[in-house]
């Protein structure tokens, strides 16, 4: 593991799953950060978000395309958004399962026909797997062995396997808070090469909730943020050169939100997770 007490420089994510067009029609909106119309609130916030992660990619030295835009759903009705796959958006995140399951429906289409990836991002029982498994084509907060044994169980019995394979991510808690989930930094490694072998999963990289970041005018309050976002880079970049299978793919990290997703982008992110700068203040839940 790194010493956190100095944040690494940031190098450039390994080509992997953020660089794959998603494959709608050759006419519709890209990933990229000018796609989507140019009017209207959603686009309108959708727009500077964009133009904040191309920004802050070449600030860091990559392409813009480098980094894909995961818009986060939470408390958002279904016509919100549809709203935002109209303004280009192809990769939704969901925290609770059963906002997941109201809006199935609602974008059942454009993820059979792979315009639309769906992220669960928020912790997941047991008891939930399958509701989780009939709409999401990704889980990135996977942070448990047993969880990945029963998800890959699953799998197997509804023949998900090969290509079929659910993507999945491990959620690492790069800070040690107790009220986030994920597996300590420590163990993170152990744990991505395990699921890794699992039948039915794909690991395809590493999601964090980073530190807090406490606006300071000398940039201190950056260091924590910007030391667990490398802690998150160099558990990716063991995992992916110790050449244990399944581990190939495991190119991605979900890391970076709103306030703080400059610093993460600098420190090598794939996704950011974006919900309230491109939706608006949340409704009331």
């Amino acid at each position: 593991m790194p010493d956190q007490s100095q944040s690494p420089a940031p190098q450039p994510p390994t080509a992997g799953p953020t660089a794959r067009p998603t494959s709608g029609s050759a006419a519709g909106p890209t990933s990229g950060p000018t796609a989507g119309p140019t009017s209207g609130p959603t686009a309108d916030r959708l727009a500077v978000v964009r133009g904040r992660i191309a920004a802050a990619a070449r600030a860091a030295g990559r392409e813009p395309g480098d980094v894909r835009l995961l818009v986060a759903t939470k408390t958002q009705t279904p016509d919100a958004v549809l709203d935002a796959l109209a303004a280009g958006v192809d990769l939704i995140g969901e925290n609770r399962v059963q906002e997941l399951v109201a809006k199935a429906h609602a974008v059942a289409d454009r993820v059979a026909d792979g315009a639309l990836e769906v992220h669960m991002i928020g912790h997941l029982q047991r008891n939930k797997i399958n509701q989780v498994l009939a709409t999401a084509t990704c889980l990135e907060t996977l942070d448990s062995l047993d969880l990945a044994r029963a998800i890959s169980d699953r799998c197997v019995r509804d023949g998900r396997t090969g290509d079929r394979a659910l993507e999945v991510m491990v959620q690492v808690n790069v800070t040690g808070e107790g009220s986030k989930s994920g597996v300590g930094p420590d163990d993170a490694a152990a744990l991505a090469t395990a699921v890794a072998a699992l039948p039915g999963l794909r690991l395809t990289g590493f999601m964090t909730i980073g530190a807090r970041l406490v606006e300071s005018g000398d940039g201190s309050g950056e260091e924590p943020v910007r030391a667990g976002f490398a802690t998150l880079r160099a558990i990716r970049d063991e995992v992916r050169a110790s050449g244990a299978p399944g581990t190939a793919s495991a190119t991605e990290l979900s890391m970076g939100m709103t306030g703080d997703l400059e610093l993460a982008i600098a420190e090598g992110a794939t996704i950011v997770r974006v919900g309230t700068a491109v939706f608006g203040p949340r409704p009331a839940p």
